[in-house]
């Protein structure tokens, strides 16, 4: 004769059912995002492939999907992400008036470093750039 109790799984079960949950829940959860956290920042150019800049003007700034940006001639800007530690930019979006002295050179590499996408370091306040062919360094704005 059978009793009227029912038996749903050994104590044991139960006990790690819950624990079997959490961990799998755990390694189904995305890893976070390594992207720095650039929206509503701004940032002072303190080199451009090596030199100080030619313009105390050089800034670049992000909003939630666009960027700008001046070396101290010509306005840039344009929507931008980050992805596998590059920041793409672009389609880049310029003015073209005439730039005498160094700044062309600087905005040349500036807009070759957000057009053709850059890899992308942030420690603390400082920022790194850097491509094949440019590199420029940052600090933000406080």
């Amino acid at each position: 004769m059978r009793s009227g109790v029912r038996r749903h799984g050994s104590p044991m079960k139960t006990i790690l059912a819950p624990f079997a949950l959490l961990v799998l829940g755990a390694c189904a959860t995305p890893p976070p995002s390594t992207a720095p956290a650039l929206a509503g920042s701004q940032w002072t150019f303190t080199t451009i492939d090596g030199a100080t800049p030619a313009s105390g003007k050089a800034h670049l700034a992000f909003e939630a999907d666009r960027f700008s940006a001046n070396v101290g001639c010509n306005g840039m800007g344009g929507p931008w992400k980050i992805e596998n530690g590059r920041l793409t930019a672009g389609p880049v979006i310029r003015t073209r008036m005439y730039c005498q002295g160094p700044v062309w050179g600087q905005e040349e590499a500036v807009a070759a470093l957000l057009d053709k996408g850059a890899d992308i370091t942030v420690e603390g306040n400082r920022m790194t750039l850097r491509s094949g062919q440019h590199s420029a360094e940052l600090i933000r704005d406080e």
